[in-house]
């Protein structure tokens, strides 16, 4: 069936069933089964899938006022800049529309380059930011081997993990500030003095799901300004109540120099955000800041984006997540106690990491599961074993976690043996 695709992943293949159809937190095939969707679809349908609202509003919109010339704007468009501008702390206040994560991190190193005038990036060694250039070059996870050099200027730095910590204190335990410390001795080392940002997920999930530690966005942060580069957050997967918060950093007390949202402010349909200060985007201005695409503030999917907030905020959907997460991580951990097999659950809110000793049990596991009538990502990383992303829809059940909890309990038992 895939004689005319081009396998765009590095496993090279696809699922084996063709998806029909979709509503809530499941998914159909053409033969007739029925899949819990344990991964939002692309980490995006926050609030599953097919949402009446959003149904309603693609309907009305698409037959409104669904694109124009990217210098004209629309009611959709100003009214969903101001309200996510209402939603942030200051100075974050500017916002630029677009339509993928890849594309929000390009718009914002670019910007941050053009307003230091400097051109180094740094970003974790887990990173996942996206696959066009600026992005790619400050993506670490996977997908660098073969394509020739990227941009000067692109530094890593490891990744706070304290599941596997590289530096530890006298009583074992992870020593984030020093490992923080040596890292940034090594950028000092590295850099030509022209240090413009540092671009990082608050929660990396291509990474694995590893969150760093609390405080450490904060000393983060302090060693930009030392610097005098710019913070970039990363929030395409935890922006925007995934994590049980609005906004993942608010955890951290840090306020980013530029955000960008994507993935879950579209709700599965392709909307991005690049967020900064009157002040920085006063400075790009100036300076001729230039990126604009064919769907720059488009209105049908700015439309949509109203409505996303508008049931986030009318659900209070981030008190949901961070009460979902609570029992789904429960469960996780029930599991864990059984299971030698899983050596770590970690994650915020709806967005969980389930760590098993090896990769192979976890394709294995993801396989099984799939039979049963799960669907669930694996992520397999060097130096790591299998660790499942799991995302269920931020309006998903009780019944239906504990559905999905169930059947990944039942796959872990029999890939065991």
């Amino acid at each position: 069936m895939t004689r005319h695709l081009i396998r765009y992943s590095g496993a090279g293949s696809f699922s084996p069933e063709i998806i029909a159809r979709a509503e809530g937190s499941y998914l159909w095939t053409e033969s007739g089964r029925r899949l819990l969707d344990f991964t939002s679809g692309q980490m995006s349908a926050i609030l599953g899938h097919s949402h009446p609202e959003v149904v309603a509003t693609v309907r009305r919109q698409v037959a409104e006022l669904d694109h124009l010339f990217s210098g004209m704007l629309s009611r959709p468009v100003l009214d969903l800049a101001r309200r996510l501008a209402e939603s942030l702390p200051d100075p974050l206040d500017k916002v630029l529309l677009l339509t993928t994560g890849a594309e929000s991190n390009e718009a914002a190193i670019r910007m941050a380059k053009l307003v230091t005038g400097k051109h180094e990036i740094v970003s974790f060694a887990r990173s996942w930011h996206g696959m066009t250039q600026a992005a790619a070059n400050a993506t670490y996870s996977s997908g660098r081997k073969g394509y020739g050099p990227t941009a000067p200027g692109n530094f890593a730095i490891p990744t706070p993990n304290p599941f596997r910590p590289d530096f530890v204190d006298a009583t074992g335990t992870f020593d984030w500030q020093r490992q923080l410390d040596y890292a940034f001795d090594l950028i000092d080392a590295q850099s030509v003095g022209s240090l413009a940002a540092c671009i990082v997920e608050p929660i990396l999930s291509s990474g694995g799901v590893i969150e760093p530690p609390l405080g450490y966005l904060a000393a983060l942060q302090q060693k930009c300004r030392e610097r005098e580069m710019l913070l970039i957050l990363d929030e395409a997967q935890t922006g925007l109540c995934r994590t049980g918060q609005w906004y993942a950093f608010e955890r951290d007390g840090v306020v980013p120099d530029i955000l960008t949202l994507s993935k879950t402010l579209g709700a599965g349909l392709p909307l991005a955000a690049v967020i900064t200060s009157a002040e920085i985007e006063a400075e790009a201005h100036a300076r001729g800041f230039l990126f604009f695409t064919t769907h720059v503030s488009d209105p049908l999917v700015a439309a949509v984006g109203n409505t996303v907030l508008d049931i986030l905020e009318r659900e209070k959907v981030d008190r949901v997540a961070a009460e979902s997460g609570a029992f789904l991580q429960d469960g996780l951990r029930e599991l864990a106690a059984k299971h030698e097999t899983i050596a770590d659950v970690r994650g915020r809110g709806l967005l969980v990491g389930l760590e098993l000793v090896s990769d192979e049990l976890g394709a294995e596991v993801t396989r099984r599961c799939l039979e049963l009538g799960l669907h669930m990502n694996v992520v397999q990383l060097p130096g790591m074993g299998g660790v499942f992303r799991i995302a269920p829809p931020l309006t998903a059940t009780r019944e239906e976690l504990a559905e999905g909890l169930d059947i990944l309990a039942q796959s872990i038992s029999s890939s065991e043996y």
